[in-house]
């Protein structure tokens, strides 16, 4: 049964509530949910060494084995946009989380290349509302200020999944098979799926969980704009302003202003690339450890998760920068991370082959790619309203999708042709594109306006004109 909102007849005022904090074991639920996810698309990086001895394939099949996936999970974004807003976060995302479980273990049972493609495509259209649900209960649970921490948190569990998936994954395969990573991976997302459905509501007005002064600093007091139609005011930084390009202009509310707008458009044009380099890492790092590396199976699983460990470190850096130090400005760090990208995968051309050093060098590009990931979710909120956040999400998301698509398939007719040094150059080409696309758009900044209603003492509060 569906909760009613919660009715306050406290004569305590909230100013002497102390909040509850019900916001942050959400987000630690989304990010163990997400992790799990991750871990169910990232499997196949790990066995798919071993499934083209037992299916053959070159290169090229190969990655358009791994691009299925992304494909539909890309064509699933608009739908799932549109499920999440008819039908709330709580129906569709446990739903989701169901198909995604029964899809990863149907992997394990295939016996034949088509019915391999067949699960991976079912699995990226289970997964498809999980990333906009997640993102619309980030809109719906946290203040505008720390919006760019949640969504680095829930960033970083896409990060972590790939941690755990090659350890997890070299071990299962070396003490039973790559059919039992897909049937034993299935198992904790039925599990958690019933934990979001006793746990989360689709609003935070909806928990019994949450108190008044929670409530409160979550709207930070404001009763006439949705806490993502505000645009956060932050101290002046001049000569970052102007070259970010900040300025506060009219927020996007129908969906024609937001399939119209290039500052929608350049965001997704930017994560296709940057996601697009994540897909390539995961999808073929494996592979290039075990073949050109000469790494054992247990040596690529530990080394394979340290880009993925860097990731989670440098999305919740991300985050934090962001919100803290660059008073909710986004662009900085998805600038830095496409330029550090840039000399990182050059760097890579030329990598070390000590498991040790590798491992440390691959960290550290992980670490710097994903410091900017958090701010492509959180661009967005700042730019339309509530009511079409899902929708903004989504065009964004799918940007992304399609270019973690695109980019495992162009590996392989590069490796076919003309080897690694080319993938590593292709990698660094598109992420010098992304900060090309990324100087075009603007910062959606309110900045030096400071407001009586401020919901934090010390804090800047939101420009009402």
């Amino acid at each position: 049964m569906k909760k009613q909102p919660v009715e306050w007849t406290s004569s305590v005022t909230s100013a002497s509530l102390k909040p509850t904090r019900y916001r942050w074991v959400v987000a630690t639920l989304f990010f163990v949910i997400y992790t799990i996810a991750a871990a169910d698309r990232a499997n196949l990086g790990v066995a798919l060494p071993f499934l083209r001895k037992e299916f053959s394939m070159n290169n090229a099949e190969a990655g358009a084995l791994v691009s299925l996936f992304l494909i539909a999970y890309a064509v699933a974004q608009l739908p799932s946009a549109w499920l999440v807003s008819k039908f709330g976060v709580k129906r569709a995302f446990s739903i989701s989380m169901v198909l995604t479980s029964i899809a990863t273990g149907l992997t394990g049972m295939v016996g034949s290349l088509f019915s391999l493609k067949i699960c991976r495509i079912a699995l990226g259209f289970a997964e498809g509302p999980l990333p906009i649900g997640i993102a619309a209960t980030i809109n719906s649970w946290f203040p505008a200020r720390e919006k760019g921490t949640a969504a680095g948190i829930f960033l970083s569990a896409v990060k972590f999944g790939p941690v755990l998936t090659p350890i997890l994954g070299a071990t299962i395969i070396a003490a039973w098979g790559w059919k039992e990573v897909f049937l034993l991976f299935a198992i904790p997302g039925i599990l958690l799926s019933v934990a979001w459905v006793l746990m989360v509501a689709d609003r935070p007005s909806e928990s019994g969980a949450v108190n008044r002064a929670e409530l409160e600093l979550i709207s930070e007091s404001s009763q006439s704009r949705g806490a993502n139609q505000q645009a956060l005011a932050a101290k002046p930084m001049p000569w970052l302003d102007k070259f970010i390009r900040t300025r506060r202009e009219k927020t996007l509310d129908t969906t024609r202003e937001i399939f119209t707008s290039w500052d929608i458009y350049g965001c997704a044009l930017g994560y296709c690339c940057q996601l697009g380099i994540s897909s390539v890492l995961l999808a073929w790092i494996p592979t290039y450890l075990l073949t050109v590396k000469k790494f054992s199976i247990m040596g690529m699983g530990f080394v394979a998760a340290a880009p993925w460990v860097g990731a989670v470190v440098g999305n919740i850096l991300g985050g934090l920068l962001s919100d803290r130090l660059l008073g909710g400005r986004r662009k900085p760090g998805m600038m830095l991370s496409a330029l550090a990208t840039v000399g990182m995968m050059f760097a890579l051309i030329h990598s070390p082959a000590d498991p040790l050093l590798y491992g440390m060098l691959i960290f550290l590009t992980g670490m710097l790619l994903s410091v900017g990931y958090s701010a492509y979710m959180a661009y967005p909120m700042t730019l339309v309203s509530k009511a079409k956040f899902p929708m903004a999400n989504a065009v964004v998301n799918t940007g992304g999708q399609l270019g973690g698509a695109a980019t495992p398939f162009i590996t392989g007719i590069l490796l076919d042709n003309y080897g690694w040094s080319s993938v590593f150059g292709f990698m660094s080409a598109i992420s010098a594109l992304t900060f090309i696309v990324l100087l075009t758009i603007r910062e959606p900044l309110d900045v030096g306006v400071r407001h009586a209603d401020a919901g934090v003492a010390g804090e800047p509060d939101i420009d009402h004109a």
